[in-house]
């Protein structure tokens, strides 16, 4: 069985410029929040199911309405978790299978609710990528175009930092005046060497 780091962390924290740093040396990442969205709109049972759960036809242009949906679960627990109980094990079944596949020294499992989707049992270590909450609100804002609530709204559906460190094997934090290469180097060494025990 490959070996298999997961990334984790909030949203805006940074972690696909951590991941890309990583598949830079050549280790091949896995992106369960790429992974839902294209299954998403491509399962059409899932579709169906969506739907049912809704009790509205999500895809009535024929893409999933992503901005409806966002203002149905974000204000809904309950609502949230039924629709990842739905897609978390295609994502799951998806990347067991693309394990399979990969003949590099690792892999990483990259999800922003990695512990929240119940992930810790597909991946052998985790890395928690974390920074400053403003440098976090304002990278989103820029980025996907929000407002301030709306990214707010988002950070407090995730788990803090600070359990995040707690719950993790290594962190980075990628402020904007912090090094990432060389604590990427620093972990990826100490997994080649953990692995070649």
């Amino acid at each position: 069985m490959i070996f298999r780091l997961g990334i984790t962390g909030g949203i805006g924290s940074g972690k696909s410029t951590v991941c890309k740093t990583f598949n830079v040396l050549g280790i091949p990442v896995f992106s369960a929040d790429e992974e839902g969205r294209r299954i998403m709109d491509t399962d059409t049972r899932l579709k169906d199911d969506l739907n049912r759960l809704i009790g509205q036809d999500l895809y009535a242009t024929g893409e999933l309405d992503r901005v409806r949906l966002a203002s149905l679960i974000f204000n809904d627990n309950d609502l949230l978790d039924s629709v990842n109980r739905l897609v978390h094990p295609l994502v799951f079944d998806k990347y067991r299978e693309w394990c399979g596949q990969q003949c590099s020294d690792y892999v990483i499992f990259e999800a922003a609710i990695l512990f929240e989707a119940g992930a810790e049992e597909y991946v052998d270590m985790i890395l928690a990528v974390i920074a400053p909450l403003e440098e976090r609100v304002k990278r989103v804002m820029e980025r996907n175009k929000m407002s301030r609530e709306q990214v707010m709204e988002r950070v407090k559906n995730q788990i803090s930092d600070k359990e995040m460190i707690e719950r993790s094997d290594f962190y980075i934090n990628n402020s904007d005046n912090e090094m990432i290469i060389p604590a990427v180097l620093e972990i990826h060494n100490r997994i080649l060497t953990d692995i070649n025990k």
